[in-house]
């Protein structure tokens, strides 16, 4: 079978520890090269998961390595610049979320990959998860009937990760873009990605660089001058175009019990993606049923294979297209908004 050959920009923690696991399982993409600009880390990398060729800059890899693509996997400020310069060189794009760090970065993206013709997908791998896509579906098959209201959590009581992730202008914020687009994005797909209109939220820094003693954190590598300016908590509201709602709320650090969630309920019947429940009616009583699909599925196996099958053949019709990536990143953008100004946000 052919093979997308692919360089992977960064060589942090989820290029090592979920992407290049991933491809050692792909039918259809390889690693080819990796970069990043700690040389070394790259090249160790590159020594563990069996890449042949190993750079120290983006612009050195598209010039130089025989590549059909690019996998991002750097922090969040660096999306906007790699994804544009390899469009420009004729690579097709698979770039971890969130998008970029301002709608204003998506819209550039956009246009170098229009303009160049090339196959994008935003790397959200819960749309691969085999509950995500069982609903999906149902969805599609008229089973929930009209989806008009949605619930979805992502919360921690204490697990800010380290380094970048805190820094602001590196990560563009912290909960609401880091773990609460997950949450966001799964309510959306499986409300069928209608378009907002409305956003009203707050985010809060309260809690801050806690010392609470006997949690985990997730260990990102130190930024030049690296500070500690997000948010701990953020929760929303999101009107679409067709009436439907959506309800947020996304915390690395609040005082409420963990909590990870997603419900979406329709005219016909409703669900919850964890546990995977569907809750409507049989014969004229109410149901409860609870679904088992498959095992626990490899979602970024799935993911890339699936970025790797459009891009061999041409299409640009994946299940993340930049289209939907800018229209997430302007109800990300809109949270962040709201909050500053203290209003609804009225999205174009």
């Amino acid at each position: 079978m052919e093979k997308l050959k692919i360089g992977i920009v960064g060589a942090g923690n989820i290029a090592c520890n979920a992407h290049l696991k991933a491809y050692k399982e792909c039918r259809n993409a390889v690693p080819v090269a990796i970069c990043d600009l700690d040389f070394d880390r790259a090249k160790k990398a590159a020594e563990e998961f069996g890449i042949s060729a190993t750079y120290a800059s983006v612009e050195e890899m598209l010039e130089k390595a025989d590549i059909d693509a690019v996998d991002i996997c750097t922090w969040n400020n660096g999306h906007a610049p790699v994804c544009i310069a390899a469009a420009k060189a004729g690579k097709h794009v698979l770039c971890e979320k969130p998008l970029a760090m301002t709608v204003e970065e998506g819209l550039a993206m956009k246009a170098a990959i229009d303009e160049a013709g090339v196959t994008f997908h935003l790397a959200v791998p819960s749309r691969f998860g085999y509950p995500n896509m069982y609903l999906r579906e149902l969805y599609e098959a008229g089973e929930f009937g009209e989806v008009y209201y949605a619930k979805t959590s992502a919360i921690r009581r204490r697990g800010t990760p380290t380094g970048w992730f805190t820094d602001k202008k590196t990560s563009g914020g912290g909960p609401v873009i880091d773990i609460g687009v997950h949450r966001i994005d799964a309510a959306w797909y499986l409300m069928g990605t209608p378009k907002p209109v409305r956003v009203s939220a707050n985010v809060f820094y309260k809690i801050g660089d806690y010392q609470t003693k006997g949690v985990g954190r997730w260990q990102g590598t130190p930024c030049p001058d690296n500070q500690f300016d997000c948010e701990d908590a953020g929760v929303g509201i999101i009107h679409f175009e067709n009436g439907a709602t959506m309800l947020i709320e996304a915390s690395w650090a609040l005082n409420a019990p963990p909590k990870e969630e997603t419900l979406i309920c329709g005219t016909k019947a409703g669900a919850t993606v964890e546990p995977l429940v569907i809750f409507g009616e049989r014969a004229g009583h109410l149901s409860t049923d609870e679904i088992t699909v498959f095992p626990q599925n490899d979602k970024f196996k799935l993911e890339i294979e699936h970025f790797a099958e459009h891009a061999l053949k041409g299409s640009r019709d994946t299940k993340y297209p930049i289209d939907q990536a800018i229209t997430m990143q302007r109800m990300l953008q809109a949270m962040y908004d709201s909050a500053a100004q203290g209003k609804e946000i009225v999205l174009e």
